[in-house]
């Protein structure tokens, strides 16, 4: 959650803001602080901050990716020839091939830098799934501590002789603790091995890693870094997070606890799996394993939330958070929970596999189980927060303040159609009086969630702005949002801003909130356009993603009457980079920088 400020004075500023500041639409009540400096990649998001206005930030698409072009032969600069092809007319800002024989050089156009880090990129006609070809990460951490953005490097390494950072590796830092905690998940990088001569005399390089993804803590801003090593980890290392921390040091996020049979039984096949002796001809076992792992169609670990109490020892104790079914024995299906956010008094949320029958004691093997639902991870039990199961799908539960408030969102049908919409439940009621608010939004057919809630009751997230019916090519727009519990006052965060940032910044999503009233949110604003090496395209520019913390006006601002424009009456020009493929992009990031959010 947004950390806790013990303090009775920023308190009592918060809970004075709550109720009157969202009175006057036009009144402009925060200022906006851009944090998200990129010069070294293309878009920034904003995570969580603490009391001081230290950010914990997330960017992707980094310039100048250091391709390893040694590492191609003939055929694979052919196959990226063809991949560009047959797929530029397709892609925004790109051309075909510009200079194959620069490309095959290593010293490749801007643009046919982009096509290599695309066909290493993709999963399905690409290279993202073969181990054998260099492995594109693409997501740093940062933070803006004292006013200065710096990278947050972790376990990524450089190329031997070099000083570029291999950039395979997928980093997050979630959120820094009041008393200077920072804290996440990262992945270890993908790095050549040796030579392998395969049976036919064939020589391979194998792209491997140490680990998937792990759960970090920081007492020194990155300088000694420590892991919570998943409960389960071989073949492929397992798997844990680490999401939130409250001020005692008491961690919560998930580990991988047990393997799936399916992919055990790949793994130990010996008649065409990794224990076959006629595959181990041509590939080592730990590359058979990374490549099962890699090309899995089904999950590879049980994950279960955990709890860890940590110390700058290294010595975190880890407890599992228990399920939120008990599967029939002979069930081998993963059915799994996580923790997201964990309070003052160690009481955490999130969410957990559940049936679709909630009243359901004695499942069958196969019992029906489509949805996960919202929790509560209290007392050494794990509470469904959804209650009745009929005309709901899947739930999650995002955050939870020190008075017990939980808040996520819920999907749900409302006049016949599937809607997602944030909710705030008390968790300290008995479990048979636990019931879900769901407050109005920006209308009836919007999507909603919330993501934060601060001690004052009031509520940061997004929700859908637009109509229309929406398909992958045209979502609709989102806008953030802050929600006051106490007043029952929902308001549009671009409508809080002064006129004059209105048509600077677009703010479409918000994650954070303090007891300061500081919000971590995400913009898109309208930047110079920069080919893949990072130089700036003459006459150019493109809407981009950028972090950003929305500070309060003292006193706002009641006097200010914006424009039919600055008030948001027409719609925003993009230019080059249209919403459709920004908002595609923000989503599937979304799932890297929450991970199992």
């Amino acid at each position: 959650m947004s950390k806790i400020v013990k303090n009775i004075i920023a308190l009592s500023v918060s809970s004075a803001l709550s109720i009157s500041f969202i009175h006057n639409v036009n009144a402009a009540t925060y200022k906006i602080k851009n944090t998200g400096e990129a010069s070294k990649l293309k878009y920034t998001y904003a995570q969580h901050q603490n009391s001081s206005g230290d950010m914990a930030i997330s960017g992707t698409s980094l310039y100048n990716f250091p391709v390893q072009f040694q590492y191609l032969d003939e055929d694979d600069f052919t196959e990226i020839r063809n991949y560009a092809l047959f797929s530029f007319a397709s892609v925004h800002a790109l051309n075909d091939i510009e200079d194959f024989d620069a490309l095959k050089a290593g010293n490749p156009t801007a643009n046919d830098l982009a096509w290599v880090v695309r066909w290493l990129q993709d999963t399905r006609t690409g290279k993202g799934l073969d181990i054998e070809y260099q492995k594109v990460g693409d997501t740093i951490a940062m933070t803006n501590v004292g006013g200065v953005t710096e990278d947050y490097n972790l376990w990524d390494e450089t190329f031997d002789s070099t000083t570029d950072l291999t950039r395979s590796t997928i980093d997050i830092v979630s959120g820094i603790t009041n008393g200077g905690i920072s804290y996440g998940t990262a992945t270890a990088p993908y790095l050549p091995e040796d030579v392998y001569i395969d049976s036919d005399g064939e020589e391979h390089t194998f792209w491997l890693r140490e680990y998937g993804i792990r759960g970090f803590f920081s007492y020194d801003q990155g300088a000694q870094v420590h892991q919570v090593v998943p409960l389960e980890t071989e073949y492929g290392g397992g798997e844990s997070a680490v999401l939130d921390v409250n001020e005692a040091g008491i961690a919560v996020g998930f580990s991988s606890y047990k393997l799936t049979q399916a992919y055990i039984d790949v793994i130990e096949d010996d008649s065409g799996g990794c224990a076959d002796p006629d595959v181990l001809k041509d590939l080592p076992f730990d590359a058979c394993v990374a490549q099962a792992q890699l090309q899995s169609t089904v999950s590879v670990y049980h994950t279960m939330a955990l709890k860890a109490t940590l110390d700058p020892n290294d010595n975190p104790v880890v407890e599992q958070l228990g399920l939120l079914v008990e599967p029939h024995p002979d069930d081998e299906r993963p059915h799994s929970s996580y923790a997201l956010a964990v309070n003052a008094d160690g009481v955490a949320v999130g969410y957990a596999d559940g049936w679709d029958d909630e009243t359901e004691t004695s499942p069958s093997v196969s019992q029906s189980s489509l949805y996960h639902y919202a929790v509560v991870y209290k007392n050494g039990e794990v509470i469904d927060l959804s209650g009745d199961h009929a005309n709901k799908a899947s739930s999650r539960a995002y955050d939870i303040n020190d008075a017990g408030i939980a808040v996520g969102h819920l999907t749900k049908a409302i006049n016949g159609k599937v809607v997602q919409k944030f909710f705030y439940v008390d968790t300290t009621v008995p479990k048979t009086e636990i019931e879900m608010i769901y407050p109005d939004d920006f209308f009836a057919g919007s999507d909603s969630t919330v993501r934060a809630i601060n001690n004052a009751g009031l509520m940061v997230g997004e929700g859908e702005i637009e109509t229309h019916n929406e398909s992958p090519q045209n979502p609709r727009r989102t806008a953030a949002f802050v929600y006051d519990m106490e007043a029952k006052a929902f308001s549009n965060l671009n409508k809080l801003i002064p006129c004059s940032e209105r048509l600077t910044y677009d703010i479409i999503e918000a994650r954070g909130i303090n007891d300061t009233g500081m919000i971590s949110a995400t913009a898109i604003v309208k930047v110079a356009r920069f080919d893949a090496k990072g130089i700036a395209i003459d006459g150019e520019t493109e809407d981009v993603v950028r972090a950003i913390s929305l500070e309060l006006i003292p006193g706002g601002d009641d006097g200010e009457i914006c424009t039919a424009e600055e008030e948001g009456k027409v719609i925003r020009k993009g230019a080059g980079f249209g919403f459709g493929s920004l908002f595609a992009l923000i989503s599937l990031f979304g799932l890297r920088r929450k991970l199992m959010k």
